[in-house]
């Protein structure tokens, strides 16, 4: 079997696949502009005699960590012909990907999974969750009377990057958009955009949205202030005639809308969204900030991955006294304190989806208490979310 970027003239074999997989069908005119914009260096196949027996598309991305960008390596599409599966060869696959992204120098990995345990067992774990609202027109935010003014479907992809990335980048997870990404990811033919602004002219929130049989659907609601949050509100409220309800898709697991509501009782739903793997723990935690306390302490750290063996081993986690830490190979010697867990325990307790010592309360972090104690003083508190899909 061989392992390789497909070709350009391999595009038909790699939709069959997909199709078959994922169960859909493609039109022709859709084929031709998938095909148009088919990127081949970005599928890697597994073959055998020639024929495309298992595959996966990276995606080259960059995700927001403490608030600034870090590369990610986005997994999609993973795909097996029925014949070729339970042989091992989604697994190769994933492992080779993780080969490429450290290659590339990218210490993350996310993918959205059609099982949460199928994608746990090889190192990825879940990282984030979304919450999604229905509310009826009755039940909106109360219309107040804001300074600023409101603008529907004027400004651009720049004005509304420019807003997502203040409010994006203070969650750990979230997509780095650029130009292409907004306009073939993001926006669409049917989409509205409403930005809020000031008095002083300054943009302060902005929401996406579509309407169709009276049902408003808010693909993204982003405010900088309470007074845009108020204005966007009261701009959605002013639809009363036209909509029966709102639907609020990929909210952040911390939003408090439906405490702050008139009447907060509406079918709210929360579900597990994304998982992220650390492919380099070293690359990774050296470039995390973790919380300083004008001393330098360490713990040592037995960490087990079971596609990427040059995270495999023990190590100590040394924090300065101004909060950079290194991760460097250690002995597993008579130490005071030490922890252990695998790779996707440790992804979730360093992007802040889970804290240390609940995690080390639930039996996945192991080790003495006192390293779980040291790993909830060091590592920082962080909100995660992710607003898109691929």
């Amino acid at each position: 079997m061989e392992i390789r970027q497909l070709r350009a003239e391999e595009f038909d074999a790699s939709v069959s696949l997909s199709e078959y997989a994922f169960q859909y069908k493609m039109s022709s005119e859709a084929r031709e502009k998938a095909k148009a914009g088919f990127k081949p260096e970005r599928v890697w196949g597994i073959f055998e005699d020639g024929e495309l027996a298992a595959k996966f598309t990276l995606l080259p991305l960059e995700t927001y960590i403490q608030g600034s960008s870090v590369p990610m390596g986005g997994i999609a599409g993973v795909a097996t012909w029925p014949e070729n599966r339970r042989k091992g060869l989604v697994a190769r696959l994933l492992k080779y990907a993780l080969e490429q992204m450290n290659e590339d120098g990218r210490p993350l990995s996310f993918l959205h999974p059609f099982s949460v345990p199928f994608y746990r067992k090889f190192g990825w774990e879940l990282y984030c969750d979304y919450k999604k609202y229905t509310i009826p027109t009755g039940k909106f935010p109360a219309k107040v009377q804001t300074e600023g003014s409101m603008v529907r479907d004027k400004g651009g992809v720049e004005l509304l990057d420019g807003l997502y990335r203040r409010f994006a980048s203070s969650y750990n997870g979230t997509l780095v958009r650029d130009k292409e990404w907004w306009e073939h990811s993001v926006l669409d033919e049917s989409t509205h955009y409403v930005v809020y602004y000031t008095e002083a002219g300054e943009p302060e929130g902005y929401a996406l949205y579509k309407i169709s049989n009276k049902v408003l659907t808010i693909d993204e609601f982003v405010w900088l202030s309470l007074e845009a949050r108020k204005g966007l509100w009261t701009y959605f409220g002013n639809h009363d005639s036209m909509v029966t309800e709102a639907n609020l898709k990929l909210v952040p697991s911390d939003d408090d809308l439906p405490y702050l509501l008139p009447d907060p009782r509406i079918p709210q739903e929360s579900y597990p969204y994304f998982m992220a793997r650390i492919v380099n723990a070293k690359s990774f935690v050296e470039k995390l900030r973790f919380r300083a306390d004008g001393a330098e302490s360490s713990i040592v750290l037995s960490l087990s991955d079971p596609l990427a063996s040059w995270n495999n081993g023990t190590w100590r986690l040394s924090v300065s006294e101004t909060g950079q830490a290194s991760l460097e190979p250690a002995e597993a010697e008579d130490v005071q304190h030490m922890a252990a867990c695998g790779v996707g325990t440790l992804t979730a307790m360093l992007l802040g989806y889970k804290r240390p010592i609940d995690l080390y309360r639930a039996g996945l972090l192991e080790g003495t208490e006192g390293a779980a104690v040291w790993l909830e003083s060091k590592v920082l508190p962080a909100r995660t979310a992710l607003f898109d899909f691929f």
